[in-house]
């Protein structure tokens, strides 16, 4: 839009063609004589001829185009991107003097030319006339029912405006000012259709190019009362002034919706700034602009933009209070300088540090206001002076140069617009039809030494709403089917398993499954003959029965039938096991083959009518079959009680079994962590990837390897992918944030972290219901029991009770918000100071009544507190699967997390890291700090259980397993099974131990615990009922020496020498290792005389 300065900058010819206007209304219902005039910031572009319009339809075609030069320099096309068109509709009265015609504006409509910037270049569409007041479109517009006035426009660009390269490499940045919240009370209104003596003005600077920063205005902020809350869903404004249709103000299809306070990325966030927000958006004075500002930015301003919010986060948005009469100016030129000072001088600090998170294009959220100093403003943006002081010294220097400057709040250029085929023309700006903003060169500011009215901000809590918002990401998140591609690379799938060959196999089980067939219905056919009952012994009878048999077959057709359906097995066999394809050409050899074929076909004839009838034995067969299910149990015990070798036994049959299920390749994997064999444990994990590229779980875990052998590249690219398959998964953004931190990537592991907070918040949120009206039921009930006792007490105490709660509770607290402070977190310590900033205390008579009136406007209680972190999620993930170094990391943070802190959970999960590492004694003192804070937890108790059985200390680990069983079931019941009645055997108490083994072997039998059992048994003498346990526990696992000792010990007992003498071998060959057995059973078979076979 500006002239063509140098040869560098092209210049591009923009059209606006106004094709008709459909509904309009005029003055006279008869007829209507109306012209367009075309403004663009201020600059006639054309008037269109007079145009009678048709009596009914109301539509006038005008068929008028305009244009103008539009050039590439960025000043130009952030011109285009924020300043439309103004069409303006006047109707021409007739008059007794036709030479003195009056003209009425009907309304304004206003073109956006933001099309041109998206890569169009010609766009046709219908837009609102909106009417101006005292029309007589006002008055029907009220009513929905009839139709609207609009206008038929079309732009177009004789090429684009933006190449290829242009259009990719810019962005499109808006700046919404929504309101100010809680601001000062001396701010007064005024009554009646008095006009407001101030206008509140809100000012940012951004880059436009690598060189060139543009200051956003917003200016005619305008104060309300209090008293309800903003519209939902409210438009939002262009900036600009003085038109004569306010609607046209408004920017269509745009309006400001509210989110969840948790959602947002500014400031007065917390559960303690709910109650303040709640109240100063419900009942006190705010400031609204409901403005949005659009911003070219290209190749160069982007690219700045990026290294300025990565220098300093913090950008200042400028707010002050000045005189209405000030700001608009007059013809004198009479403006505030340098001289007028700006009131009420503020600034909000807008963290733009989000907008470098990958993928990320909007942020929104609430800052405070505070006084303006340039010392603090030094020390948050690295900027030295104010905004507005720059412009008010710009605007003292041009007031002495040019006394009659016009006033506008934006510094005006020179422009030169094509009108058509009237030629290049400039004309003066008409104020009357399209008003402009206060200009940056009025705005002055002498900024006082010590700022009084700006510290009302502070005061009062001052905050506003902001949203910006880019139209593409300043940091592109790559897409999940490049992270795809990029896992696929490194860890390449493993091929599909082999289909299984049609052979020669497969046509013998097809053989076999057409004789099950046909002698189930030749069995049925029997019994509809003969009935059910069993099968006469004498032979005449039975060869009566074989010939009626028959003979119904053969009736009935069944016999041909049954040929028929045998007919394609017997083929396949043919083919494929007797490899027989051509005819026979010897008679010889054809006998001979059909020889053959009968004695196969007869021999497979009575294997598969013998697996028809000995369905007991195929059952018992599968009886013994482990469950995978079984196998991980015994596995994960393996591993518990340290035989890692058992437990890698039992994952080979896993991965044996099911090779195509990737949880055992990970369990594995875990299994090799514990063991400290990281490159055994990436290769299971590898593998869990290659069978299925999706895998979360091990692609977090080789993230973490890759991370611990130094390739961090590939660790990114795991965890990455991690977060992109499942993106509510709280464990995965942690890791990936934590990956990040140790990077020392700031931008992207504080991303990560939020991200897994909203959706820890979120899945609370879910839940939440349910648990607040148990928490409401529950205490409904201790308020019902503590009545109740304070009746008996004497009057005095009561009174003073209630004074005391009146003092520190208000009033209307919620019961689920009074129990969630006591109860959300009991692994929280009690005398442990919270880590959020509060406000500053004030009077509790006043804070109860203050407190009262917003639960009365807002009856909602504020939201409780989490009941987790994200750090302990991880914690648990990383713990499960033994990754030491990262679950310290983790821990740390959990540390130090305002939620957090030195809690039950913190103290557990070092004491199990102690343990992975060896170190019992820092395992005990963890273990001792945590029961300070709380004996009530079953699983504190159970893990110093486990402490005390590896330093061997049996009787104490009795102790602390007895107390955890009387607590609670805790997470790990099958271990303190197996380990408490452990203990019980070696005490001799084989009463305790036998009622332990038999309560394991209900919950989770295993091989251990019926070898427990049969051990107790044996020991009280009851010998049956140890063999059985035994039996079940050789079932499970046969290869346990342990198992087969005591059945020797109780074949001897019961005097079976064979059995004993076979226990034996397999004690011999399993080599066992407990002297203690062995030298039992050399002592019973040297008292008995027999059991080894060797003497």
């Amino acid at each position: 839009m500006e002239p063509v300065s140098s040869a560098e900058e092209k210049s591009a010819l923009v059209k606006i063609t106004v094709v008709r206007g459909n509904n309009l209304r005029g003055n006279n219902p008869n007829s209507c004589e109306t012209f367009v005039r075309a403004e663009l910031d201020g600059v006639l572009l054309g008037e269109s001829a007079r145009k009678q319009d048709a009596p009914v339809e109301g539509r006038v075609d005008y068929n008028f185009t305009c244009s103008f030069h539009c050039s590439d320099a960025a000043q130009a096309l952030d011109d285009i991107a924020h300043k439309p068109v103004i069409l303006t509709v006047t109707e021409i009265l007739p008059t007794k003097n036709k030479s003195k015609a009056k003209m009425v504006v009907l309304g304004q409509a206003a073109v956006d030319l933001l099309p041109l910037l998206q890569g169009q270049s010609s766009v046709s569409s219908t837009i609102s006339l909106h009417p101006v007041p005292g029309s007589p479109g006002e008055a029907a517009s009220q009513d929905s029912s009839n139709k609207q006035p609009s206008l038929d426009v079309s732009i177009s660009a004789e090429e684009p405006l933006l190449s290829e390269a242009q259009l990719s490499a810019s962005n499109l940045l808006r700046v919404t000012i929504e309101t100010a919240y809680s601001v000062p009370e001396v701010w007064a209104l005024t009554s009646g259709s008095t006009p407001p003596p101030n206008t509140y003005v809100a000012a940012l600077q951004v880059p436009i190019t690598a060189k060139k920063d543009q200051v956003l205005l917003f200016c005619d902020g305008l104060l309300k009362a209090g008293g309800q809350r903003e519209t939902e869903g409210r438009p939002k404004r262009r900036p600009l002034g003085g038109l004569l249709a306010q609607g046209t103000n408004f920017l269509p299809g745009v309006s400001i919706q509210s989110e969840p306070t948790e959602e947002e990325v500014g400031e007065l966030t917390g559960i303690e700034d709910r109650a303040f927000r709640d109240e100063a958006e419900t009942m006190k004075k705010r400031v609204s602009w409901d403005t949005e500002r659009r911003c070219f930015l290209d190749a160069g301003g982007t690219a700045s933009l990026c290294q300025r919010i990565g220098e300093s986060r913090l950008w200042p948005l400028e707010i002050m209070r000045s005189s209405a009469q000030t700001m608009k100016g007059g013809k004198t030129g009479e403006r505030l300088t340098e001289e007028n000072g700006v009131f009420f001088h503020g600034v909000a600090y807008v963290d733009l540090g989000p907008l470098l998170y990958p993928g990320v294009t909007r942020i929104r959220g609430a800052y405070r206001v505070h006084p303006f100093s340039e010392t603090e403003l030094q020390e948050k943006t690295k900027q030295s002076v104010s905004v507005f002081k720059e412009q008010a010294r710009a605007a003292s220097s041009q007031a002495k140069g040019r006394v009659s400057s016009a006033a506008s709040c934006k510094v005006s250029t020179s422009k030169v617009f094509d009108g058509g085929s009237k030629g290049p023309k400039e004309s003066p700006r008409k104020p009357a039809t399209q008003g402009k903003t206060p200009g940056a060169e009025s705005l002055t500011n002498v900024e006082p030494h010590v700022n009084t009215e700006g510290q009302m901000y502070a005061e009062a809590r001052t905050y506003i709403m902001i949203e910006i918002s880019l139209e593409k990401p300043l940091v592109p998140k790559r897409p999940p089917v490049e992270l795809a591609k990029r896992v696929k690379e490194l860890i390449p799938p493993r091929p599909a398993l082999p289909a299984c060959s049609v052979g020669a196999e497969r046509a013998i089980q097809d053989f076999h499954s057409q004789v099950f067939s046909v002698a189930a219905q030749v069995l049925d056919q029997y019994q509809d003959l003969f009935g059910a009952e069993a099968p006469p012994q004498d032979s005449n009878t039975q060869e009566r029965r074989k010939a009626q048999l028959l003979g119904e077959l053969n009736y009935s057709g069944k016999y041909f039938a049954f040929k028929e359906q045998m007919k394609h097995s017997v083929v396949r066999i043919v083919r494929e096991k007797m490899l027989q394809t051509e005819a026979f050409t010897d008679p010889q050899h054809f006998q001979v083959f059909i020889s053959q074929l009968y004695v196969f076909l007869v021999d497979n004839m009575h294997q598969a009518l013998k697996k028809t009838v000995s369905a007991d034995i195929q059952d018992s067969s599968v009886q013994f079959q482990l469950s995978c299910s079984q196998l991980m149990h015994f596995a994960k015990e393996a591993q518990f009680i340290g035989d890692y070798q058992l437990a890698t036994r039992y994952y080979q049959e896993l991965v044996t079994r099911e090779p195509s299920e990737p949880s055992h390749w990970f369990h594995w994997g875990s299994l090799y962590m514990l063991t400290r064999e990281h490159l055994k444990a990436e290769e299971c994990f590898h593998q869990a990837v290659s069978i299925q590229q999706s895998h979360q779980s091990s692609l977090m875990m080789c993230g973490i390897l890759a991370e611990m052998d130094g390739r961090y590249e590939e660790a990114e690219i795991y965890l990455e992918r991690a977060t992109s398959i499942d993106t509510a998964n709280v464990v995965a953004w942690t890791l990936f944030g934590l990956f990040h931190e140790g990077q020392k990537n700031t931008l992207q592991s504080e991303r990560a972290f939020l991200e897994a907070g909203r959706l820890l918040r979120a899945g609370d949120m879910a839940g939440q219901p349910q648990l607040d009206e148990e928490q409401h039921d529950e205490k409904k009930n201790n308020e019902e029991e503590e009545e109740e006792e304070e009746e008996k007490e004497e009057d005095m105490d009561v009174k003073k009770k209630e004074e005391e709660e009146e003092m520190s509770t208000p009033a209307c607290q919620s019961p689920t918000v009074q129990l969630d402070e006591e109860n959300t977190d009991q692994d929280t310590e009690p005398e442990k100071e919270p880590h959020t900033q509060r406000a500053a205390p004030r009077s509790p008579v006043s804070e109860a009544s203050q407190h009262e009136q917003r639960c009365k406007a807002d009856p909602k209680p504020a939201p409780a507190r989490p009941s987790t972190t994200i750090y302990r999620e991880t914690v648990e993930f990383l713990l499960q699967n033994n990754a030491v170094q990262m679950a310290q990391r983790a821990l740390s943070q959990e540390l130090l997390c305002p939620d957090g802190g030195q809690t039950i959970f913190y103290h557990l999960c070092a004491a199990r890291l102690h343990l992975l590492g060896g170190d019992y004694c820092s395992a005990t003192a963890c273990l001792r700090e945590a029961l300070h804070l709380n004996l009530q937890r079953a699983d504190v108790w159970a893990l110093s259980g486990h402490c005390h059985y590896l330093t061997g200390e049996f009787r104490k680990a009795q102790q602390y397993y007895e107390r955890c069983l009387d607590l609670q079931e805790p997470s790990d019941t099958h271990f303190i099974y197996l380990r408490l009645g452990g203990i019980y055997l070696q005490e001799g108490k084989f009463e305790s131990a036998k009622a332990i083994y038999l309560k394991a072997c209900k919950i989770s039998p295993s091989c251990l615990t019926w070898l427990g059992l049969g051990i107790a048994c044996y020991r009280l003498e009851e010998l049956s009922e140890a063999e059985d346990a035994l039996s079940e526990a050789n079932t499970l696992n046969n290869m346990n020496a342990e198992v087969w000792g005591y059945l020797a010990l109780v074949c001897l007992k019961s005097g079976r020498q064979l059995e004993a003498e076979q226990s034996y071998k397999y004690v011999v060959k399993l080599n066992l290792q407990k002297e203690a057995i062995i030298k039992e059973i050399k002592e019973l078979q040297d008292h008995l005389g027999f059991g080894d076979p060797s003497l």
